[in-house]
């Protein structure tokens, strides 16, 4: 994809997070950020949402090596139960073990698919909180990022899932944030940065996926958008759903009141030829447009090979 000085409109800026006012929390408003990785750590590699097939875990486990860290599989990485991997239960069980055990400095998901919301109420937050690690995905993982920052204030980190092709764009980000502990990996390489409302914007990163964040509303991990920035993207939904959505976002949580949004890549939600529909841009823009915020779009991350990392909670400038 050719793109053209993002960098110039999401600016790097200092450390922060705005937590959400339904959930009592006790960590201080600044996010807990990491450790970051050195060669040789030890990285624990689970599916939290569907199954990974067998070729996938194997691109995983040299995505992971090739970085120089060693890998732990989860214990349940490879059980199926229908559209899960594994059971609720297990995939919680492994989730926990991975940020209990003390010799793990990562935690890396294999893949996203569906099955995190599921798992929300019954994760214990307080040992996520007390265990502090690099916590690594995308796509359905957007509940895991949101829950887990709100009862923890642990920065986690919207990037490749372990599954993913690491480009030498989606590598050198994920070092940035990952070895060299800086902020996100903005890079140089050219993007189709595009602006619906111009202006700028500072606040704290959030969001994700747009499905997963219009399941979370009206749940007790409904986002808090106040004052964010939030990013979204999404893969497969056709215009209409994109609208509708939005929709339910705009009218059932404080979307509006968003400092900026930055939109990521919205994969293959172009509408069929010939079918009576807005395009993309035209739901983007009728839906976001008007909310008297700045809306900019076409920044790497979502379903996409060459992406972006950044970290839940991290202050950006949006807009230039």
């Amino acid at each position: 994809m050719h793109r053209r000085h993002f960098m110039h409109h999401f600016l790097l800026g200092s450390l922060g997070i705005q937590l959400s006012a339904r959930f009592k929390s006790t960590h201080a408003a600044s996010p807990i950020r990491p450790a970051a990785l050195k060669p040789g750590d030890l990285v624990a590699l689970i599916a939290p949402a569907g199954p990974a097939l067998p070729e996938k875990i194997r691109v995983a486990l040299d995505n992971i090596t090739a970085l120089g860290l060693r890998v732990q599989e989860g214990q349940y990485l490879r059980a199926q139960n229908g559209y899960f991997a594994g059971t609720d239960a297990e995939r919680l069980q492994d989730l926990h073990a991975a940020f209990a055990d003390p010799t793990v400095r990562a935690v890396w998901c294999v893949r996203g698919g569906y099955g995190c919301t599921r798992l929300l109420p019954e994760i214990d937050y307080k040992l996520i909180r007390h265990n502090p690690k690099l916590f690594i995905g995308y796509s359905d993982i957007t509940a895991l990022h949101t829950a887990i920052r709100q009862n923890t204030g642990l920065m986690t980190f919207h990037a490749p899932v372990a599954a993913a092709p690491f480009t030498p764009f989606s590598e050198t980000a994920l070092r940035r944030l990952f070895f060299e502990g800086k902020t996100s990996g903005w890079s140089p390489l050219e993007a189709k940065v595009y602006s619906i409302c111009p202006g700028t914007a500072r606040g704290p990163l959030m969001g994700g996926n747009l499905t997963v964040l219009t399941a979370l509303a009206g749940t007790p991990w409904e986002p808090d958008f106040r004052n964010g920035i939030v990013a979204l993207e999404d893969v497969g939904e056709r215009p209409y759903r994109i609208d509708r959505m939005l929709t339910q976002l705009l009218q059932a949580t404080n979307l509006r009141r968003a400092a900026g949004i930055a939109l990521g890549d919205f994969t293959d939600c172009d509408p069929k030829p010939g079918e009576p529909s807005l395009t993309l841009r035209e739901v983007l823009e009728d839906r976001l447009g008007g909310l008297g915020i700045p809306v900019w779009g076409g920044y790497p991350f979502g379903h996409i090979d060459e992406q972006m990392t950044w970290g839940y909670g991290e202050v950006v400038t949006l807009g230039g």
